[in-house]
């Protein structure tokens, strides 16, 4: 209960100064009306008629597919990268040069190249991703201790085994650490994404860029918030698969 007793707080006194005035809810709205403008996109929907739960449907799979690319790709290059010293020289220098860019900046040639719709939005949301993924996996599979691989080796393991049963094991805690970052700014791109342009109406960056059309703070914050608590509880997923797995390996 203690943990939670300073937010308690500091909702009560964003309450407080809300409704006395001193902080204009047009600025700020107070904690009772975002809860309104929650209920409010659970039964009426941003626009009308389309319902949070459809839009979290949307988002969910929008950053579903373009996590998973950024795994795909991202996890076999970062094993690459530290396992292979040529093929990181060789790499380096393209993830050096792409890297910096910001995946805002890709949304005009995304759409050039998918046009408006899911292909452009994932595509967003896949470079949020990739970098941080494939730059923890390398680092993860540099961290593992030569003296490993060494007693690997005069234990005449194969360089498949050493591959699979040394570097892949020591890089895991990495790999983890760059998927839950990965997810974390892929989530960020998502309004970004979705603002790029959704065809069926239905995203919850769509739905917050809709919302601040129409001058309803209290509904931004409300889809900010759920952004926030899906974060959240993909992160705890994230951690109770990584507890599980581990011991495994």
């Amino acid at each position: 209960m203690g943990r939670y007793l300073s937010l308690l707080i500091l909702l009560c006194l964003w309450q407080g100064l809300c409704t006395f005035g001193i902080v204009s809810n047009y600025v700020l709205p107070a904690p009772l009306e975002i809860a309104a403008g929650f209920w409010s996109l659970l039964t009426v929907g941003m626009p009308p008629g389309h319902l949070l739960y459809y839009h979290i449907i949307y988002s969910l799979y929008r950053v579903s597919l373009g996590f998973s690319l950024a795994c795909v790709l991202g996890v076999p290059l970062g094993l690459l990268m530290g396992w292979f010293p040529r093929f990181n020289r060789s790499f380096s220098p393209i993830v050096e040069i792409i890297r910096p860019i910001p995946p805002l900046a890709w949304i005009p040639i995304a759409i050039v190249w998918f046009g408006i719709g899911m292909g452009s939005a994932a595509f967003i949301i896949f470079l949020g991703a990739f970098f941080p993924i494939l730059l923890n996996t390398a680092s993860g599979v540099f961290s593992v201790s030569p003296i490993l691989i060494d007693a690997a080796r005069t234990l005449n393991a194969s360089q498949k085994d050493i591959f699979f049963k040394v570097l892949v094991p020591g890089a895991l805690p990495s790999i983890f650490v760059g998927m839950r970052v990965g997810m974390g700014v892929a989530w960020m791109t998502l309004v970004a994404a979705e603002f790029s342009g959704v065809k069926d109406g239905y995203g919850l960056g769509f739905m917050i860029m809709t919302a601040r059309d129409i001058q309803k703070p209290d509904q931004i914050l409300a889809g900010m918030l759920v952004i926030g608590l899906i974060g959240v509880i993909i992160d705890w997923l994230f951690r109770a698969w990584e507890s599980r797995i581990r011991p495994c390996i």
